[in-house]
């Protein structure tokens, strides 16, 4: 059956937009009112909100809370889901109603983990979750991993997500430390050379249990680009085998990371091939989309078929798509995302703070940018120059309130369908 699939809300070619109708009546005397996204949204308007959130914490909100999400009026749909996280749409929604302004802001947002004042950063933004690097178990025993994330699920109000590369061979986050890990993780290539697909599957088992058992619920892999090149920067950690066999390989890690329910995320769309690194510089590729379809492409709509939760957007600036800005900021580059490959799950940047992005933008934050282009999540390591940007395009209406709680809602949804939340 043909996936129902959306166009953007912010794309020129929007047609046929539901008009909103504000949930005033259900966020302040629980009257049942409701309200509807445009057609970007994979949700339909049913039954009215609860104004009882659902949130990771059993504590009420503050009261100055409450005074914010009544004054802000916003609109917030019961819904009966399409997609992927179908299922978690009307917990999602009651979540959503009893979120302030400023917690959505913090939902949208993947913080690298800071290894000072870690806590302190999610009593303050309660983002959406961190994005763990090897600074963050370097020198741990397994018992202070694991103290550290309880530490971070505790102090937010939603529960976060946690996420890690662990791509295994050059990129391994967890597994390179003998403490933490019985082995270190070798690169798709030489799993599969040793093994094959069953290899493969296996240790990707290996994986998801070494993450689940510290608490770390994403992992930011598999790579699902398409590289011959020995010399390129993506190579080393590559399948390095062409689209078809990529495509089995992205297959496989879905299946078997699902199976353990640990969060699975392809990456770099839409497809890095041997372009140079983006956190050094502008990188741009001059390929034709025939390629990209025939290609690049293929490894990234297996994953999808399988059930990715995830997909992950590079900062390269894809000509044959968007000749000006990198996919991250790229609102065409979402549509063929969206549209497509019919991918109805969680769109995350690269991190805005990679220098071929930031050579691009300059000095100001690209959170609201690289927001409305159709990204969820963001990936920052900027936490309070970042959040404060989108926040203030948020209060200013640069970005609405009804394209915060489409991406607000997805990932909240996303969470219950995980078991992050529960």
């Amino acid at each position: 059956m043909r996936r129902k699939h959306y166009t953007p809300q912010y794309s020129k070619q929007r047609k046929n937009v539901v008009p909103m109708v504000l949930l005033a009546g259900v966020l302040l005397a629980g009257a049942g009112a409701f309200a509807l996204f445009g057609p970007f949204s994979p949700f339909a308007a049913k039954n009215p909100v609860p104004s009882t959130p659902q949130t990771g914490s059993s504590s009420q909100a503050s009261q100055a809370q409450s005074s914010e999400i009544a004054s802000q009026a916003s609109s917030v749909p019961v819904v009966e889901g399409t997609g992927i996280f179908k299922d978690a749409y009307p917990k999602a929604a009651q979540t959503l109603a009893g979120m302030s302004l400023k917690e959505k802001v913090g939902q949208v947002f993947l913080f690298r983990a800071p290894t000072e004042g870690d806590v302190q950063t999610v009593t303050e933004y309660q983002p959406g979750g961190f994005f763990l690097m090897s600074d963050s178990f370097k020198d741990k025993t397994p018992e202070q991993v694991r103290s550290m994330l309880k530490g971070y699920q505790d102090a937010s109000k939603i529960k976060m997500a946690l996420a890690v590369d662990e791509e295994g061979g050059t990129v391994t986050r967890v597994s390179q430390f003998s403490a933490l890990a019985p082995k270190k993780f070798n690169s798709p290539q030489v799993v599969y050379a040793n093994g094959g697909m069953d290899s493969i599957r296996q240790d990707t088992l290996e994986k998801a249990d070494l993450l689940l058992s510290y608490g770390l619920n994403v992992n930011l892999a598999p790579v699902a680009d398409v590289t011959f090149d020995r010399s390129a920067y993506m190579f080393p950690r590559a399948f390095a085998r062409n689209g078809t066999r990529t495509a089995e390989f992205v297959k496989t890690v879905v299946q078997a990371a699902n199976s353990k329910q640990l969060s699975s995320t392809l990456k770099h769309f839409p497809g890095y091939d041997s372009n140079p690194d983006t956190h050094t510089g502008v990188v741009t590729d001059n390929r034709d989309l025939a390629t990209f379809r025939d290609s690049d492409f293929l490894p990234f709509q297996a994953g999808i078929d399988a059930g990715a939760q995830c997909v992950l957007v590079s900062h390269n600036i894809v000509t044959a798509m968007d000749a000006k800005n990198p996919a991250s900021l790229s609102p065409e580059v979402h549509r063929i995302l969206r549209e497509e490959l019919k991918f109805t799950g969680i769109v995350m940047t690269d991190d805005l703070a990679m220098q071929g992005l930031r050579d691009k933008v300059g000095e100001s934050s690209a959170a609201p940018t690289a927001f409305l282009a159709g990204n969820d999540l963001l990936l920052s390591t900027d936490s309070s120059g970042d959040f404060d940007a989108l926040y203030a395009a948020v209060q200013d209406g640069s970005v609405s309130q009804e394209r915060l709680d489409e991406s607000v809602l997805r990932i909240l949804a996303w969470k219950y369908t995980m078991g992050i939340m529960n």
